[in-house]
C-alpha cells in the first residue's frame, strides 16, 4: 500500500464531500458561509477524518455512508482552530499560512463560524442513521461530545490556557497533550468503528 496515495485520495474524497455538505456562499446568510469555508478549506491534512475511514475499514465495515460523519469530525477540529486561534485564546494572526479567521472576518464572525462548524457536525451526525443502528448513532454521539468537552479536547484546552507561561509537570503536559490534541483522535477511530 502506497501511503500517500492513500491519504491523498481520501482527502480528496473528503474535501469533494465538504463542499457538497456545507451551506454555499450563495445561501443566506452569506457572511457566515464564507467564514465556516475560508477556514474547512485552508489546506488541512485531514488527518482526523482520514482516521473515521480507516478504522471503518479495518472493522470491515467501511462503505461512502461514513463519509459524512468523517466530514462531521473535520468540522468539529476547525471548529477548535478558529477559537483556539481567537486573541482572548492562542490569539494566533495565522493558521496554515493564512489570515485565522477572526483577522479575515472579524472576532464576532470567527465565533459564529466555529459554532456553526460545530453544530453542523452534530447535524450531520443526527442524520446518519442509514449507516448504522440508532443505538450506535447514538453511542458515537455520545463518544464525540464526551472527548470533545471537558473531559477531553476543551479540558485540555483549559488546562493549556491556564499553563500559559508558567513550568508545568509531565502529568500536566500530558494531559494537555493526550486531550487538547489526542482526544478527537481518539473520537475519531472510535467514531468509524462504532458507525461499522
Amino acid at each position: 500500500m502506497d501511503i500517500g496515495k492513500y491519504l491523498s485520495n481520501k482527502k480528496n474524497i473528503i474535501d469533494k464531500a465538504l463542499d457538497e455538505l456545507l451551506p454555499s456562499v450563495e445561501e443566506y446568510p452569506n457572511l457566515i458561509h464564507k467564514a465556516m469555508r475560508y477556514s474547512i478549506f485552508s489546506g488541512g491534512k485531514r488527518i482526523r477524518p482520514i482516521l473515521v475511514i480507516a478504522s471503518a475499514e479495518v472493522v470491515g465495515g467501511y462503505t461512502d455512508d461514513i463519509i459524512p460523519i468523517a466530514c462531521g469530525i473535520e468540522a468539529i477540529h476547525t471548529y477548535s482552530l478558529i477559537h483556539d486561534d481567537l486573541p482572548s485564546l492562542d490569539n494566533d494572526d495565522y493558521r496554515r499560512g493564512k489570515l485565522s479567521n477572526h483577522k479575515k472576518f472579524g472576532e464576532e464572525t470567527a465565533i459564529l463560524a466555529g459554532d456553526a462548524l460545530l453544530t453542523f457536525a452534530f447535524e450531520i451526525f443526527s442524520r446518519s442513521d442509514n449507516i448504522a443502528p440508532a443505538n450506535d448513532i447514538l453511542q458515537m454521539v455520545h463518544e464525540v461530545a464526551k472527548y470533545c468537552g471537558t473531559r477531553g479536547m476543551i479540558g485540555g484546552q483549559m488546562v493549556d490556557l491556564k499553563s500559559e507561561g508558567k513550568i508545568i509537570d509531565a502529568k500536566t503536559l500530558n494531559f494537555i497533550h493526550n486531550n487538547k490534541t489526542g482526544a478527537l483522535i481518539v473520537a475519531s477511530v472510535r467514531t468509524g468503528a462504532i458507525c461499522s
